[in-house]
C-alpha cells in the first residue's frame, strides 16, 4: 500500500502584512467614498464658508464687534469654519479646511459683499 504524501500547509500570512493589506483596503474605500460624495461635500463647504465670511464681515465691520464675538452668530454645526480678517482691506476670510475658502469685503454704502466664488 502506498503512503499518501501529506499536503503542505500553506504559510500563514504574517500579521504585519495582513494589517497593511487591511489598511490599504480601508484607505481605498475611504478614497472612493470621498470621490463619490465630493460634489456634495464641496457644495456644503462652499456654502458654509460663504455664510461664515458674510456673517462675520457684517458683524465685524458693520456691527463693530470683535471677530471672536462674531462666532456667536454662527448656526450650530459651523464649528469647522475658520475665520481670519484683513483689517486694512476690511475683509473677512472663512475657510472650511481642505474644501473651500471664501472672502467677504466691507464696502461703504453696500455693506459686506462676497468675492466671486472660487471653485
Amino acid at each position: 500500500m502506498a503512503t499518501a504524501k501529506p499536503e503542505p500547509i500553506p504559510p500563514a500570512v504574517p500579521p504585519r502584512r495582513r494589517l497593511r493589506l487591511s489598511l490599504a483596503v480601508v484607505g481605498a474605500l475611504l478614497f472612493l467614498a470621498a470621490a463619490w460624495f465630493w460634489p456634495t461635500i464641496h457644495s456644503y463647504g462652499l456654502t458654509g464658508a460663504s455664510y461664515g465670511a458674510r456673517v462675520a464681515c457684517s458683524c465685524r465691520y458693520a456691527g463693530g464687534r470683535s471677530l471672536a464675538d462674531c462666532r456667536k452668530d454662527f448656526e450650530s454645526g459651523m464649528g469647522l469654519v475658520l475665520l481670519s480678517e484683513d483689517e486694512p482691506a476690511k475683509s473677512v476670510t472663512a475657510r472650511f479646511p481642505l474644501v473651500a475658502v471664501q472672502t467677504a469685503s466691507f464696502r461703504e454704502g453696500q455693506g459686506c459683499v462676497l468675492e466671486t466664488w472660487r471653485d
